[in-house]
């Protein structure tokens, strides 16, 4: 049975298929395996098990993942009839419902949802260590981070307990906990997922929804399942050639990589890990045939993105601190909120609306000034966390002058792409002396994920990943 769960999700549905495991199997060996293991790392906070093996019955015949089990991020994925946290305490009493749309094409697809994973307060930081529900610990080293905001989802694939796992990103909550987990993790294009029916965008749209996984097929064949334009979506992002789960294995061509391997701006401190990271990764792509040279786009260096990025994070943390208080009838007291996002709130009220339109307003610029760079290019190769990987408590919650000065410089690569909305992938290519997993990320222009699939899997099939944390 623990070979079966070893595989990954299009493994496990073929294996379903073949009569080598009945749904019922499979699902009650996942069960199991978070059972088993998820005391000591705190990935599920809300587990489902009697739900999800009564669902079992009702399972759509001929679905493409009929009777694979997965987890829902319980920030941004909304079931029916469960209780939504977002990792804080002032969701108390609120249930879902309906089921946002990609809730609904999952369960179309045949998957069985085991429960909702643990995330950072709102999704507000790269670490998963909210009060409401105590820290998610790295699979790889229970003493680590799995980074955030998706640290449940990327520390419960890793582990081995499912083989896929949904997951959001605002600023680089998909790759760096697939960076920090030794996973896969794409980031969409802005307007590829939908976030209706419950909202039209995510923190001014630079938040799109995602998962993470072990294999570039699963990603691929996972997301062609929720990504599509919803009538009513503010977005829509550029077509598709195809369905993504056809790149994987298709010819990238010789591509032109630039590669950046510490920040371009002087004030922000470099750190050899990632850096070596990156160089080992571009020697790798060269091997592989590729154009790759040092280069990356001029606005990387600006100054002052992060902060219009910070503000405009802040106003929708404010608005959603009010509509919180809707939702549940009572108004929420700031004191109720961990202090990062007490800071962000104060700050997002202190803010006019004209002030949130220009800092908009600046993204627009910024967005077209790095999109210049990709005329010559086809795809930057990054750090996905500009930082090594961290323990637990590195983010001090009562000093947030320390952990807001560590933030900046570990989301100086992934933060700009949210601003952009392009598609970035973060890849399991480096390890620590200590064997912690460090991810290189590769970003493409807007809409092509197509693009960043077939690389990734070429990049794969040449490296291919090693999951060591599996239990």
């Amino acid at each position: 049975m623990d070979e079966v769960l070893r595989l990954d999700a299009v493994g496990q549905a073929q294996a379903v298929r073949e009569g080598l495991i009945s749904p019922r199997e499979l699902v009650e060996a996942a069960i199991a395996k978070i059972e088993a293991h998820d005391a000591e790392i705190n990935a599920v906070v809300h587990p489902r098990f009697e739900r999800a093996l009564a669902e079992l019955d009702g399972l759509p015949e001929g679905a493409p993942f009929r009777g694979v089990p997965i987890l829902v991020k319980d920030l941004g994925w909304g079931q029916a009839g469960e209780p939504y946290r977002a990792g804080s305490r002032t969701f108390d009493g609120v249930e879902v419902g309906e089921d946002a749309h990609a809730v609904t094409s999952l369960r179309e697809a045949g998957f069985v949802i085991l429960g909702r994973t643990n995330t950072p307060e709102f999704g507000t930081t790269i670490t998963t260590e909210p009060v409401a529900y105590g820290p998610t610990r790295n699979p790889y080293d229970l003493a680590y981070s799995p980074g955030g905001s998706s640290g449940g989802s990327a520390a419960a694939v890793a582990a081995g307990m499912v083989a896929v796992a949904t997951a959001s990103d605002g600023g680089g909550s998909i790759r760096i906990p697939a960076g920090m987990c030794g996973l896969v993790g794409l980031k969409p294009t802005r307007g590829r997922s939908s976030y209706g029916p419950a909202s039209g965008e995510a923190w001014s749209g630079m938040s799109t929804l995602g998962l993470l996984s072990r294999t570039v097929r699963d990603t691929a064949a996972v997301l062609d399942l929720f990504t599509g334009y919803v009538h009513g979506d503010p977005y829509d992002a550029p077509g598709l050639p195809g369905p993504l789960e056809a790149e994987v294995g298709a010819d990238p061509g010789r591509l032109r990589i630039g590669f950046v391997a510490e920040h371009p701006r002087e004030d922000v401190p470099g750190d050899p890990v990632p850096a070596a990271a990156v160089t080992a990764a571009a020697t790798l792509l060269e091997e592989l045939g590729h154009e790759v040279t040092p280069s990356r786009p001029e606005a990387l260096a600006e100054p002052d993105f992060a902060l219009h990025f910070g503000a405009i994070v802040a106003t929708n943390v404010a608005a959603e601190v009010e509509n919180i208080g809707r939702w549940r009838g009572k108004p929420v007291d700031l004191a109720e909120l961990e202090p990062r996002n007490q800071a962000m709130a104060r700050a997002g009220r202190d803010r006019s609306a004209v002030d949130h339109i220009l800092a908009l307003q600046w993204i627009d610029g910024f967005r077209r000034r790095m999109a210049a760079w990709w005329a010559d290019h086809d795809v930057l190769l990054a750090p996905t966390l500009g930082i090594q990987p961290f323990p637990l408590g590195w983010l001090p919650p009562d000093d947030l002058s320390t952990a807001f000065g560590r933030t900046g410089p570990a989301v100086a690569f992934t933060s700009p792409f949210n601003a952009t909305g392009q598609p970035a992938i973060s890849l399991p290519l480096h390890r620590t002396p200590a064997g912690l997993p460090v991810g290189v990320q590769l970003i493409a222009a807007a809409g092509r994920e197509d693009l960043l699939v077939r690389l990734a899997a070429q990049i794969e099939h040449a490296r291919p990943f090693d999951h060591a944390a599996m239990r």
